[in-house]
């Protein structure tokens, strides 16, 4: 009897953990879509919010002619506004963000890009990573990817 009680209780363990799966996966949200049928825009969305918690892709920032600002400084406040209005589509804000990640072309742009990163903030700091990356897309100095928490 002992038996059968632990075997249906492992079952109900296993139907609840799959009853969660699924009702994670039907929460998804994506955030400036890309469908794969659609061959003329690149391969991913500009987030997907899978329950609480959302996940960006990583942006740059270019001028509205596409071209990549004069100074690392302009390229920073571009590519953080991206950033922060991406999380505004999914009503959060910067301070939600709870990791992120830059990839520089050059660490040498580290103190500019800080100077303009802590402005986006009110409260703590999210953890982070600057990382030298080399070569950006479009010869950008800064890529910014994040995961933020809706509080």
């Amino acid at each position: 009897m002992r038996l059968q009680s632990l075997r249906t209780l492992a079952l109900l363990f296993l139907i609840s953990g799959l009853a969660t799966n699924v009702a994670a996966q039907e929460a998804r949200e994506y955030i400036n879509a890309r469908s794969a049928s659609d061959a003329t825009v690149p391969p991913f969305s500009g987030a997907v919010l899978a329950g609480n918690t959302l996940y960006l892709s990583g942006t740059i920032g270019l001028e509205a002619n596409q071209q990549v600002p004069s100074t690392a400084e302009a390229e920073a406040r571009l590519v953080l506004d991206n950033v922060r209005n991406t999380l505004a589509a999914a009503d959060m804000t910067m301070d939600d963000l709870v990791s992120v990640q830059i990839f520089c072309s050059d660490v040498a742009h580290y103190d500019a890009f800080n100077a303009v990163y802590r402005t986006y903030f009110e409260g703590d700091f999210p953890a982070r990573a600057f990382i030298g990356a080399g070569t950006l897309l479009f010869d950008a100095r800064f890529e910014v990817q994040g995961i933020a928490v809706r509080r």
